[in-house]
């Protein structure tokens, strides 16, 4: 696989017809380890040319100032062979004219660039964060079909036990790794330029991992990272206070997997530009902007305004990697 192939598919570039053979080749036995190695080696020599996450406002009346500008040093009275002192040389008068001349296409060529700078660095933001947005779809419709997978074999989707250390949210993530349905280390769970995406070697630990590291110092870090950038349904408990399993009712309004809440518990940091992705149980992703987040119901907190698992099928909470059901 070529290189650009790999730098495409980190920025987000590639068609999706392309994404897949990609992602294809990465999943492979055989060849993913090289290339996620390459992947990796390319992701830290972008990192130098990340752009600012927020776009400069132009001042206002830059402009009617720049055309003012160029204006007048177009007029006559502001030439300076206007003002050549009597009695100088026609030489003189020559080269300070071609001076003035150079001078002025300078001006000219300088003020058209920052005019193009302008207009042209809003369009160029809006591309790449575009182009981000993609990635982040891609990403989430290659879990949805995981999650479809997982369903599809053992009847319910990946759900946490109801108690104990490994009950998480974001268990969800070293199940599909442990029956090889993504990939530990090729950024799947992962939101570009996110803090995760920035750690060199992330990858999610498998089953058999998560559960030796019980008791340790390396289990809670496990536990706060291994779901990713994406936070997890906590499901629901019945009146008896059990954890039911998460059923695939293909509901196209229930939340299965989404960006992960900050500590406030209110919305996501994944974005700058303040947008949301959620995965839907039917496998349909959607966008939200905050202040339609939790226009039908708190996707981050049950009924109860907790953190937990709802208190009833229809009480959809999408807990961070570390949120206990």
């Amino acid at each position: 696989m070529r290189e650009e192939e790999l730098v495409g598919f980190l920025i987000g570039g590639l068609e999706d017809g392309e994404s897949r053979q990609v992602e294809a080749a990465l999943a492979d036995p055989a060849k993913g380890p090289a290339l996620r190695r390459d992947l990796d080696s390319i992701r830290r020599a972008l990192r130098p040319l990340e752009f600012e996450r927020t776009a400069a406002a132009a001042p206002p009346g830059l402009a009617s100032r720049t055309l003012a500008f160029v204006a007048a040093q177009t007029s006559p009275e502001s030439r300076p062979t206007a003002r050549l002192a009597e009695g100088r040389r026609a030489d003189d008068a020559v080269w300070q004219g071609s001076s003035a001349r150079q001078w002025l296409d300078r001006a000219i060529i300088a003020a058209s660039a920052l005019a193009a700078c302008v207009l042209v660095a809003p369009l160029l933001l809006e591309s790449i964060v575009d182009a981000r947005a993609r990635r982040v779809q891609r990403n989430l419709q290659q879990i949805a079909g995981s999650l479809q997978g997982y369903a599809e074999s053992h009847g319910v989707y990946p759900t946490p036990p109801g108690e104990g250390p490994l009950s998480r949210a974001g268990l969800y993530a070293p199940t599909l790794v442990s029956e090889h349905r993504i990939v530990a280390d090729d950024g799947t769970v992962l939101a570009p330029d996110s803090a995760l995406s920035k750690q060199e070697n992330f990858r999610v630990p498998s089953l058999e991992e998560l559960r030796a590291a019980v008791g340790t110092p390396q289990f809670d870090e496990m536990v706060r990272s291994m779901g990713g950038d994406y936070g997890y349904t906590l499901g629901h408990r019945d009146a008896s206070g059990v954890l039911q399993p998460n059923r695939n009712q293909r509901r196209a309004h229930h939340p299965l997997l989404a960006d992960a809440p900050n500590e406030s518990g209110e919305k996501s940091d994944n974005h700058p530009e303040g947008i949301h992705h959620i995965l839907f149980e039917d496998g349909h992703v959607e966008q939200f902007e905050h202040d339609a987040l939790h226009r039908d119901d708190h996707i981050y907190r049950n009924h109860d305004g907790e953190i937990r698992a709802g208190k009833d099928p229809e009480d959809a909470v999408i807990g961070d990697s570390h949120d206990q059901p």
